[in-house]
């Protein structure tokens, strides 16, 4: 399949160099590639070669080849340890990097040329880094350095590898990965510039996931007969038979995560409350603030305001009065954040140098360009049992190494007993800002591939997709995919290896209901991870934004929505002295649980030129294995220890 031989070529080793000074000692292979750069920048130079360069070496981390039998010994039904979970301390102890990793790449450094002074070991254990010249980091990794320009003009120039770099073999095995290299997470200071990369999740026209709106409506109509125009917390509790009263709100936690500039409005949250929840009008979330993080209202409106009063209205109004959510604000208004500054401030194994997991990717802090001063968070934050993110980007974004990286911080979460829930994306089967994929891997609009998102395709968490109620149908009857202004996100990924728990449902799919497309335009295999796991409705929803009622769409309103749901189910297992639910996903793939989700048959997620996936009876692509039943997952999650 030419489509597998692509996804092949960025993982094959090579023993071409680049003409470059390299030890003869050992074979060099390439450790790292990427076929294209990401959509939007272009190459204009090569690089100076006294520009320093922030070299940071993430060192293989122990007993991954057991992860997922970690996970699914405390995570499935079935297992005698389920609700097990692991304690921070016994995470960093199971998956701090050995000696001999951290001996192994110190010695090849040093032997080198690097000093040993200028080699210094995260607090962690898991980052070696040393400040490198461009010519030393070009000797030492094989590689080319290059100055590239994004199409949109105040983005700063960025420094990064052209195509791959390589490692001495007896390195390579003990390294992930080495930034700044392919990642395009080294940017060219200049005078009053920000110094560091944070991905400003939160800027508007970034490539991130937010809600769409078809603009202001003139009335907001409340009774249940109007949800196929106007979705609002009634519909929801009719939809999922989601009614439930906390029992313990003091144990039970819920987290919402929104990244600055992106700030919730107080006051439009009272307008909300006092149309559908006049019990909560004043009530706020608990708000943390990571890196800075906090409820800026100097830029106001809709592409600021939107997915804050869209998560917030929605899961505080659906877990009630008695149930406080935790905000998560992360990032301050100069350099932003990124998902590693999140994951920094939940599990300090995940943070490195001085607290700070790639200085060159994350916002810097303290920061030195009159932002937040204080210092930067790592394991600062006591994560809360439900986590939802509306925000995510594409796979080909980034690397496969950086992505993996990644998702193993999300299964250690998961050990510990945490649900993560990332909505899957607006735009079907194509990547964000309805761009595809070349051949050759470039993103572009128009193009025939089909393109996954992360971290959704990450396998330990939990991807939710959008449904919606049809138009002229009742509440009560079937919903389908989301089809209006947005098309629910789904596929199969280009990185991540299917997971055990989803072989029998995904296998039933692709057997019964093969997608009618050839392998050259997604991944045929049958062995990647597919997306999303579950869904929530995410389409007409109304709320207010600076004193105005809106409309919108997309998966952004489903993440919450479900998280609110799950906070119930762990609010009544705390209750009755037992775990939180944790990782859900091992759980929800089993057949007993699949039958206690509505079954979405009808719909598809369009995108690429097609009509992409289609929903299926069972799981499938576009939908997961459905929309919840609350009274019956309930019950059920009540019978586990």
């Amino acid at each position: 399949m030419l489509f597998a031989a692509r996804l092949a070529t960025a993982l094959t080793l090579g023993l071409s160099l680049t003409g470059l000074a390299l030890s003869e000692l050992s074979p060099r292979v390439v450790h790292e590639s990427r076929s294209a750069v990401p959509s939007g920048w272009t190459l204009v130079r090569r690089a100076e070669p006294h520009t320093t360069l922030p070299l940071r070496i993430g060192l293989a981390q122990s007993n991954l080849e057991n992860l997922e039998s970690y996970i699914l010994d405390v995570s499935h039904p079935e297992s005698p340890n389920y609700g097990k979970h692991w304690s921070p301390a016994q995470i960093a102890q199971t998956f701090r990097p050995s000696a001999e990793s951290v001996d192994t790449v110190r010695t090849w450094l040093v032997e080198s040329g690097i000093e040993a002074h200028r080699v210094k070991l995260s607090k962690s254990g898991g980052w070696l880094l040393a400040n490198v010249t461009v010519s030393e980091a070009e000797s030492l990794l094989g590689a080319e350095y290059y100055v590239y320009q994004h199409d949109v003009e105040e983005q700063p120039e960025h420094l990064a590898c052209a195509g791959k770099y390589h490692l001495p073999e007896h390195v390579s095995k003990h390294v992930e990965l080495v930034t700044p290299t392919l990642h395009f997470d080294a940017k060219l200071r200049r005078r009053n510039e920000p110094s560091g990369n944070a991905r400003t999740i939160g800027q508007p026209g970034q490539s991130t996931s937010y809600p769409k709106t078809t603009g202001t409506i003139s009335e907001v109509l409340t009774e249940l007969e109007d949800c196929d125009e106007r979705i609002t917390p009634i519909c929801l509790r009719a939809l999922y038979d989601f009614v439930y009263e906390p029992l313990v709100p003091n144990k039970n936690t819920i987290g919402i995560v929104e990244y600055t500039p992106q700030a919730y409005v107080p006051t439009d949250l009272d307008i909300f409350f006092s149309n559908f929840s006049s019990e909560q009008v004043g009530e706020r979330p608990t708000l943390v603030s990571i890196d800075g993080g906090f409820i800026q209202s100097n830029q106001t409106g809709f592409d600021y305001n939107g997915e804050p009063n869209l998560d917030l209205e929605y899961a505080m109004s659906l877990v009630g009065p008695k149930q406080p959510v935790t905000l998560y604000q992360t990032g301050d208004d100069v350099e932003g954040a990124s998902f590693n500054n999140l994951l920094d401030a939940l599990d300090a194994s995940y943070c490195t140098y001085e607290g700070g997991d790639d200085p060159t990717e994350d916002g810097i802090y303290p920061d030195p360009y009159g932002g937040y001063e204080g210092p930067e968070a790592c394991g600062t934050v006591t994560p809360a049992h439900i986590i939802s993110t509306s925000y995510s980007s594409n796979e080909a974004d980034l690397t496969p190494f950086y992505m993996e990286r990644q998702c193993y911080e999300y299964a250690k979460l998961g050990l510990m007993g945490i649900t993560f829930l990332y909505s899957s994306g607006d735009y079907g089967v194509a990547g964000y800002g309805n761009v595809c994929l070349e051949p050759n891997g470039t993103q572009a609009v128009g193009a025939p591939i089909f393109n996954p998102t992360f971290p959704s395709t990450c396998p330990y968490v939990t991807s939710v997709g959008a449904t919606q109620v049809n138009p002229g149908a009742a509440v009560y009857e079937p919903e389908s995919a989301a089809d209006q202004v947005i098309y629910s996100s789904g596929g199969f990924s280009n990185v991540f290896a299917m997971p055990s728990y989803q072989e029998t449902a995904v296998k039933n799919y692709l057997t019964k209901y093969p997608p009618p497309y050839s392998p050259e335009l997604y991944n045929t295999s049958g062995t990647s991870r597919a997306f999303p796991d579950l869904s929530a409705n995410g389409v007409n929803y109304a709320i207010t934004v600076q004193g105005e009622w809106y409309l919108v769409y997309g998966t952004s309103c489903s993440s919450p929505v479900m998280a609110a749901i799950l906070s119930a189910v762990n609010d009544a297992r705390l209750a009755a002295g037992k775990s939180t639910i944790g990782f859900i996903n091992p759980t929800i793939y089993t057949p007993t649980f699949m039958a206690a989700f509505n079954d979405i048959t009808t719909g598809s997620n369009p995108g690429c030129g097609t009509e992409g996936f289609y929903a299926e009876p069972g799981w499938d692509p576009v939908t997961g294995v459905g929309t919840p039943n609350f009274a019956k997952l309930l019950a059920l999650w009540l019978l586990l220890p």
